[in-house]
């Protein structure tokens, strides 16, 4: 009986509203029918007078109360002495919170499922005994021990030699993924059939699986614009549905007719079809490791025209390599690389890590400093066992090179220089490439044919690499050499909205503000350009965003379709009862099940539809294992 003592408190008026039907039944069979219906009416009238005030309120904040139906419709059946209808008028709209609440609870089932798995506990290794500790507390370096089956607590590296883990949750991808000693673990990936010893790397408010549930957290408290796409509808509708009634009172001369055809016209469909669809569409989105953190970022993503993408992380592996290293004279290639890796340690850029990787690969020792500084997107300069060290781009070296220019070497397509000049004097060049996605392609063809207009890259990498990469991926537009406020700029003066950003770096999180549409790749991404994001994708896939673009579509479709499911039925059942072939008891019953056809068809937001399944093998991408870091 828990379960209905907590109904009965979260939806009282529903409650409220049967104990007074069945009184009033009863009162009826024992012979005092005027009772009964004074009754009936008193309270539907209280209820009415009720509703009034909340639409009232509504209208002061800008939304045209489109309750006025439903409140006229219980008003004209008690005038009429329809009382019975009245009642059922008032239980379809206490019962459609109810109804919305269960539908919206079987569309979040993703999210919910997501967010009770969040890990809570973790086993830290004190000498041999494990402790029980709240993940809170687990401190990076800390020893964990992860038993069968449990989820991993926080980021971390496996300490014993092998394990198999499913990361389904985290990537999409459903087969089990086998580790070894000193590769990345994900927190919310479940570890295996055996016991596992783990190293903490990362506190668990900066771990993955914790990312992902706060972002959820935030998608799930969202609020869409859900009541403007019902706003669009509402007026027209309510005009129509007096004017219905007003005629079919007006050629039958009896007031009831009027009472009649408005039982039918109560507004239930427009409030609950798109608050249902789009939590659908949100929680499908989850599923396969896209998080929208709100519905109004699914009614963009259906109608985006311009995608602009970043290039390094985004449209490229994010890994470039060291190619071949070209010192001037004076310089070794150990040296070189030595120096320029040395600096670049104080580095977020990419290809920094890269430079770094390859000294490292070559056993060199790297040079630490306190001088050192970054300039975003241009380089970083340090001093370096007393040698001024400068590494970046070619025009930042040469401010600070005593050259009147620095030379630009010989480049195959795709290849990027890291430039170095050491106490005023140019140094040489490290050549790098970062191979493309090999789903990008495949990627921007899929967007075209969904209809977005232009593709284009915004980078502040150099022209001659960035147009290269241009071509060869069909883009409509390159921009190259650019800083993270140009991003911002060339984003604010394209015309063909809504633009969709798609950025991974810190250097991203400005344009991914920007944008109509922001799109974090959150599986390597920093959480600068996830917190700043609509959408982030928690998956090393590029294709995901034709997914979410997929599934903008969908709900909105599915969402409209809905409203005129409901508007469809109601004005049908409005022309039936405007001839008097529809009594007020059973059209009040029958909106009913127009409420329940709108839920339930816009429960379909929670599949992919025969069309996205036709369109799957011209339009689906092959996937890509998320790379562990």
């Amino acid at each position: 009986m828990n379960w209905l003592s907590a109904a009965v408190r979260r939806y009282p008026i529903v409650a409220i509203t049967l104990v007074v039907g069945i009184v009033g039944i009863g009162i009826a069979l024992g012979g005092h029918p005027e009772v009964s219906g004074w009754i009936i009416s008193v309270y539907a009238l209280a209820v009415a007078a009720i509703q009034t005030v909340g639409m009232v309120k509504d209208v002061l904040r800008g939304h045209w109360g489109i309750d006025l139906l439903a409140v006229t419709a219980i008003v004209a059946t008690v005038l009429v002495g329809e009382f019975w209808a009245s009642l059922v008028i008032v239980l379809m709209l206490s019962g459609g919170e109810a109804l919305e609440d269960y539908a919206g609870n079987r569309a979040k089932r993703e999210l919910s499922a997501l967010l009770a798995r969040s890990p809570q506990t973790a086993h830290r290794l004190v000498g041999s005994d494990a402790v029980d500790v709240p993940v809170t507390e687990v401190l990076i370096g800390d020893l964990l021990l992860v038993k069968p089956s449990e989820i991993v607590p926080v980021d971390g590296e496996l300490v014993t030699d092998e394990a198999t883990f499913d990361e389904s949750s985290l990537t999409g991808e459903s087969l089990p993924v086998d580790r070894v000693a000193g590769d990345g673990l994900l927190s919310g990936a479940v570890n295996g059939d055996r016991a596992i010893t783990m190293r903490a790397t990362a506190l668990a408010e900066d771990s993955q699986y914790q990312r992902i549930v706060a972002l959820v957290s935030e998608a799930a408290a969202s609020r869409a614009p859900l009541v403007r796409l019902a706003d669009r509808y509402a007026v027209p509708f309510t005009l129509v549905s007096f004017a219905i009634a007003g005629f079919a009172w007006w050629m039958a001369g009896d007031p009831v007719r009027f009472a009649e055809v408005l039982v039918v016209a109560t507004p239930c469909p427009l409030l609950i079809a798109a608050p249902v669809a789009f939590m659908g569409g949100m929680s499908r989105a989850s599923r396969i490791g896209v998080i929208v953190k709100n519905g109004g970022t699914l009614e963009q993503l259906s109608r985006v025209k311009t995608a602009a993408f970043d290039k390094t992380g985004t449209l490229t592996e994010g890994a470039p390599t060291v190619e071949s290293i070209h010192p001037e004279p004076g310089f070794t290639d150990d040296e070189l690389l030595q120096l320029a890796a040395s600096a670049e340690q104080y580095s977020t850029h990419v290809l920094a890590k890269s430079v770094v990787d390859a000294a490292l690969a070559r056993s060199l020792s790297l040079i630490t400093t306190d001088t050192a500084s970054e300039y975003a997107t241009n380089g970083v300069t340090a001093t370096l066992s007393g040698r001024q060290t400068v590494v970046g781009k070619r025009a930042f070296v040469e401010q600070h090179s005593a050259a009147e220019s620095v030379p630009e070497p010989d480049m195959l397509g795709g290849q990027q220089a890291v430039y170095v000049s050491v106490d005023g004097v140019f140094a040489g060049t490290l050549l790098l490439r970062d191979q493309l996605r090999h789903n990008s392609a495949q990627t921007l063809r899929a967007l075209a044919s969904l209809g977005v207009q232009d593709t284009l890259m915004l980078t502040g990498d150099a022209r001659h690499t960035a147009e290269h990469m241009g071509q060869e991926l069909g883009l409509t537009d390159v921009r190259a050499d650019l800083l993270p406020m140009d991003k911002v700029t060339a984003v604010e003066a394209i015309s063909a909205r809504p633009v969709m950003m798609i950025g991974d770096g810190v250097n991203d999180a400005p344009v991914l503000t920007a944008a109509d549409i922001g799109v974090a790749m959150g599986a390597k991404g920093s959480t600068a350009a996830s917190d700043s994001a609509d959408v982030v994708i928690m998956t090393d896939d590029i294709s995901r965003v034709v997914d979410a673009v997929l599934i903008g579509q969908r709900t909105m479709r599915v969402a409209t379709q809905s409203i005129w499911l409901g508007i469809g039925l109601s004005v049908g059942l409005m022309l039936v009862a405007t001839f008097g072939w529809l009594p007020a008891i059973v059209g009040a019953t029958l909106q009913e099940v127009i409420d329940l056809a709108t839920i339930l068809n816009s429960l379909r937001a929670l599949t992919a539809g025969r069309a996205a399944r036709r369109a799957a093998p011209a339009q689906r991408v092959e996937k890509v294992p998320v790379t562990m870091h």
